[in-house]
């Protein structure tokens, strides 16, 4: 029950953080943005530097921070821009083919083996990122390529946090990532600057502390939790987004996009679950392993 609520809370502040993004996104740049998102962000996770003091970040691993933010913010600007530019359901929609990606770099990058049914399900994940695209109907815009760059990067990000997580507490990766996301956000933001003014300094001061409050929920939940019970509940921030596009900026729900998004979410939840069920397994079978003589 409690990672269920941390994850429904992680998905809660993840849909308030797209809106407030989409409405700072009417007078502010994307990279202004990420930069704010970001700078709040950092305010937002520094109580966890005064409750670990300074040693929290001892690393050895500061050049693989180096290369997880680099790629982080790329994909934070992608993903920024089609919140701002697309409607809000078909943009998060598309973001939930960062599963997909993932089990497809998890072969590439850390030589998992993944078997004909996970790949089944990718190939099925695909199809509804399809729908949501129709590539070659009236609808389709560049901008959803964009949309699907940031899942991409996404994936590309998790997997670091995959590797960086063998050896570094979860708060220290938080710390560690917003601190260099600041600085790399702000230097493509100085070409474009402007001062937000009135309202706007809600939106980006509340897109930072919702985005770093979900983030530290989200990483919790999977400590404590089954992420194949808690990745169904990280799709009710579709919900989240649909009624504020609906009440907000007058965006009507397609067809195609609840589809779309069914069919990834479907998708998600079988990779999701065949995972947790190969790591049960392989914790079942290393004690036996560990007890046997080496030959």
């Amino acid at each position: 029950m409690r990672a269920a609520l941390l994850m429904l809370g992680s998905s809660l502040f993840f849909g308030l953080m797209a809106v407030a993004i989409r409405l700072a996104s009417k007078s502010l740049h994307t990279f202004e943005i990420a930069f704010f998102r970001n700078f709040f962000g950092l305010i937002a996770a520094s109580p966890l530097l005064l409750k670990h003091g300074t040693q929290i970040l001892r690393t050895t691993q500061f050049p693989r921070y180096i290369l997880r933010c680099v790629i982080g913010v790329l994909g934070m600007f992608c993903g920024f821009w089609a919140i701002g530019h697309l409607p809000l359901a078909q943009a998060i929609s598309l973001s939930y083919s960062t599963p997909l990606f993932v089990t497809i770099a998890a072969v590439w990058m850390l030589g998992e083996q993944v078997r004909a049914r996970r790949w089944a399900a990718v190939a099925i994940g695909f199809v509804g990122v399809l729908m949501i695209v129709r590539p070659g109907s009236s609808s389709f815009t560049l901008g959803t390529l964009v949309a699907i760059s940031a899942a991409v990067l996404s994936a590309l990000v998790s997997i670091q946090i995959k590797q960086l997580s063998r050896t570094e507490p979860a708060d220290r990766i938080v710390l560690y990532t917003t601190m260099l996301w600041v600085p790399m956000s702000l230097l493509p933001a100085l070409f474009v600057w402007e001062w937000p003014h009135g309202i706007t300094w809600l939106w980006v001061a509340a897109a930072g502390t919702m985005g770093t409050s979900g983030h530290m929920l989200w990483t919790r939940a999977l400590k404590v939790g089954d992420v194949s019970a808690l990745s169904p509940i990280s799709f009710m921030q579709l919900p989240v987004v649909a009624v504020a596009g609906w009440l907000l900026f007058d965006e009507r729900l397609d067809r195609w996009t609840v589809l779309g998004a069914a069919i990834i979410f479907s998708a998600n939840a079988y990779i999701a679950h065949r995972e947790a069920q190969l790591a049960r397994r392989h914790a079942s079978q290393a004690p036996t392993e560990a007890a046997q003589p080496n030959e």
